[in-house]
């Protein structure tokens, strides 16, 4: 077999795994996709609630389950379209299979796109082929994307594409589009403001203030433009309301996420429950309950949310300074994907999935730079089993790794070593800084055509 012949074999390969992971039942974000996707294919506008002094929170009701929104609008514009046309397969809008599929297609079509993309930009810059196929399949190929969009169904495919294209078009001179690309991903889920450090400095290198100024008045147009119909109708402040909500609701140390704050759950449940189980006893169990901020601080803890950020920002900011003389498409992304790596080990109220944005960005790097290989081999593994250990492949399905199968919680385990990957990757990035590949201009991280 010729290996285009294999390529194209892997990517229908990687599409039936897709497509049959589709009608899995996700996680319980999956119901909540389900229930925005009924309320705003009858009234998008209205999904935050409109009006009331003070505003009032919308609910959204779907049958006999109700829950309210915090999503941007972006998100809530394409849960309507998919709500919309699953209206026309059943006008019941009854829960099924082919719903829960239907909520997973815009995500499988932004993993299609993402896949063309990275390939795209790889045979752009570097003339290789085989480099391009490479990037297709470190995406395409990858558990932890499989996982994160078909089997779980979370919508961050829907936040990384718009997220890629940003980088790339600012490469590419674009400035504008890049910018409104980039407020596309932000507006799809908040996760996506991690990359506005990198992108930054990613205008700066490529066009200077002129392009970070373009950039930025392209964004806020696109901002403008998606949030006017909820104007229009009085209900931004109901909208601010909600997202004021989303930083109420991370009252947690770490939402299954396998960071600094998971530990401190696991020794913290485990120190109480000595008198119980005894010693060691209780540091060899697994640690299913997700501990509040507020609880950490009765038990005569610090809040650890200032300290958390002041890590965050520290070590961001170290990694995005390291890089500032960087000028490549590859480092851009590198700078990228450290801060996020950073927000998901130090950052407090994480979950399990905010880590998957690493992903994409350290594939595009690596494609462009094989030297990033191995640190985008190991960020997927832990990105995966992440996810895997906390939900298998579907509520009610299981397929998880056995969590104590090493004895102590495969969770703790996967949270040390990502702090030593984080360590690890910032060793990275001082290495890389200042590196260019051969064969690309410093100004565009493009090859000259």
């Amino acid at each position: 077999m010729t290996r285009r012949g294999a390529f194209a074999a892997a990517l229908i390969f990687g599409l039936l795994v897709r497509l049959t992971a589709l009608p899995l039942p996700g996680t319980e974000d999956v119901t909540t996709w389900k229930i925005w996707a009924f309320g705003a294919s009858r009234h998008v506008t209205h999904m935050y609630g409109v009006g009331g002094t003070p505003p009032v929170r919308g609910v959204v009701n779907w049958g006999s389950l109700e829950t309210t929104v915090d999503y941007p609008p972006a998100a809530l514009y394409v849960l309507a379209l998919v709500g919309l046309a699953y209206r026309q397969m059943d006008p019941a809008f009854a829960d099924s299979p082919a719903l829960t599929a239907a909520v997973k297609i815009p995500g499988l079509l932004c993993g299609i796109g993402l896949t063309l993309l990275l390939a795209w930009t790889t045979r752009r810059i570097t003339g290789s082929a085989r480099a391009g196929r490479w990037a297709a399949l470190a995406y395409w190929l990858n558990p932890a994307t499989v996982i994160n969009g078909e089997v779980l169904g979370y919508l961050d495919p829907l936040m990384m594409l718009p997220g890629i294209g940003a980088f790339v078009l600012l490469h590419l001179g674009a400035a504008e589009s890049a910018g409104l690309a980039l407020s596309t991903a932000i507006l799809m889920k908040p996760q996506g403001i991690l990359l506005v450090p990198a992108f930054a400095l990613a205008a700066w290198h490529t066009g200077g203030a002129r392009a970070m100024l373009r950039a930025a008045a392209a964004g806020i147009l696109a901002t403008v433009a998606l949030m006017l119909p909820f104007a229009a109708i009085g209900a931004l402040p109901n909208m601010w309301l909600a997202f004021g909500s989303f930083y109420a609701r991370r009252n947690i140390l770490s939402g299954y996420a396998a960071n600094v704050w998971w530990i401190a759950n696991y020794a913290l449940r485990a120190y109480y429950q000595i008198p119980r189980l005894g010693f060691p006893h209780a540091f060899f169990v697994e640690v299913r309950r997700i501990m509040a901020v507020t609880t950490f601080q009765e038990v005569g803890l610090p809040n650890p949310r200032p300290f958390a950020s002041a890590a965050v920002a520290a070590t961001a900011g170290w990694g995005l300074w390291r890089l500032r003389h960087s000028s490549d498409l590859a480092a851009h992304l590198l700078a990228a994907a450290f801060v996020v790596h950073a927000f998901f080990v130090l950052g407090v109220g994480v979950h399990e999935h905010h880590m998957m944005l690493a992903v994409p960005l350290l594939a595009l790097a690596a494609a462009l730079r094989r030297s990033l290989r191995p640190v985008f081999y190991v960020v997927s593994a832990i990105v995966a089993l992440n996810m895997n250990l906390f939900y298998g492949i579907g509520m009610g399905i299981g397929y998880s790794i056995p969590r104590l199968l090493l004895g102590l919680d495969l969770t703790v385990i996967l949270s040390v070593a990502n702090i030593a990957a984080l360590i690890w990757h910032a060793r990275i990035v001082s290495r890389e800084a200042g590196v260019v590949p051969e064969g690309v201009t410093p100004d565009s991280g493009f090859k000259e055509p």
